[in-house]
């Protein structure tokens, strides 16, 4: 990128500096930086998605429903976070091959369940061994992406669900009286207030899962904790043109800046999401945020 970058003469002034800060591996540490923001622009939108889908079934009157809710809660929220991370990338993985197998292979004849092998046509594979180096990187995220949205999802679905009881039951009750409907009242009364009581609980959850974001690595996504401990361990001369000591340290303060930095971003929207919905919220709990603002 400079041509003072092949100059043998240079020492670790500024000059090298710009060098080895621009090599292909470094510039795979700041892709790396955009692959874990766009995780958390796709995961928080998809695990609210779960978490409010498990709240409104754990709240069903339809009692089969109303188990599965409450289970997929539960059963989550029960277990540690990194036994479901290393579960459902196998799970997920190994469910979309079988359903894939059923449809392009109906005249296979083995056993997919073979030991401890999971063995489908070659047609069945995700993805197909064939594909661009792309085509893995990608599906390897959609794994992931989905794997942080059932996992938080569950916990969503816990802070929701706790917020939907936290609506007066008296305001239910007059949307009820003026004639609104089961329905009616759930998306025009409960919803719409559920909110002021449900966001300090997912500002809570949203920096839990920006402090999770280095689980990556397990799911096979090489993330800016990954890059940093290999840019940051000790190089050798005969290995490479920019050889230096451990600076790890120096790797991992660099983090340590970029998720302060970010949680505090995000404190910061967070409180004007809750000064905007606490603004002409007739309860108690809209009263006490507008008061401690």
């Amino acid at each position: 990128m400079f041509e003072f970058c092949s100059d043998p003469s240079l020492l670790a002034d500024w000059r090298w500096m710009a060098c080895y800060l621009t090599t292909g591996k470094h510039m795979s540490l700041y892709w790396s930086v955009g692959t874990v923001l766009l995780l958390l622009a796709i995961t928080a939108p998809a695990a609210l998605m779960f978490g409010f889908g498990g709240a409104a079934a754990a709240r069903s009157s339809f009692t089969p429903l109303r188990w599965f809710g409450k289970t997929y809660m539960a059963l989550i929220r029960g277990v540690p976070d990194i036994a479901f991370f290393l579960f459902f990338v196998i799970a997920l993985d190994q469910g979309f091959e079988w359903a894939r197998h059923q449809v392009l292979c109906p005249d296979w004849t083995d056993a997919i369940r073979q030991g401890n092998d999971f063995v489908v046509c070659a047609e069945a594979k995700l993805p197909q061994g064939n594909a661009p180096q792309w085509v893995h990187e990608v599906y390897g995220f959609f794994v992931a992406v989905l794997t942080f949205a059932i996992v938080f999802g569950a916990f969503a679905g816990n802070v929701l669900f706790g917020a939907m009881r936290a609506v007066p039951a008296a305001q239910l009750e007059t949307a009820a009286a003026y004639g609104m409907s089961k329905r009616q009242t759930f998306w025009r009364i409960l919803v719409p207030q559920m909110w002021v009581f449900a966001l300090p609980g997912l500002s809570n959850l949203w920096m839990v899962l920006i402090k999770a974001t280095p689980l990556l690595f397990l799911l096979g996504v090489e993330d800016i904790v990954y890059w940093a401990r290999e840019l940051g361990g000790t190089k050798n001369p005969r290995f490479t043109d920019y050889p230096h000591g451990d600076w790890r340290m120096w790797y991992f303060l660099a983090l340590l800046v970029f998720y302060l930095a970010f949680t505090k971003v995000s404190e910061v929207v967070l409180d004007r999401v809750m000064a905007r919905l606490t603004h002409g919220q007739a309860t108690a709990a809209g009263e006490a945020q507008r008061k401690a603002t």
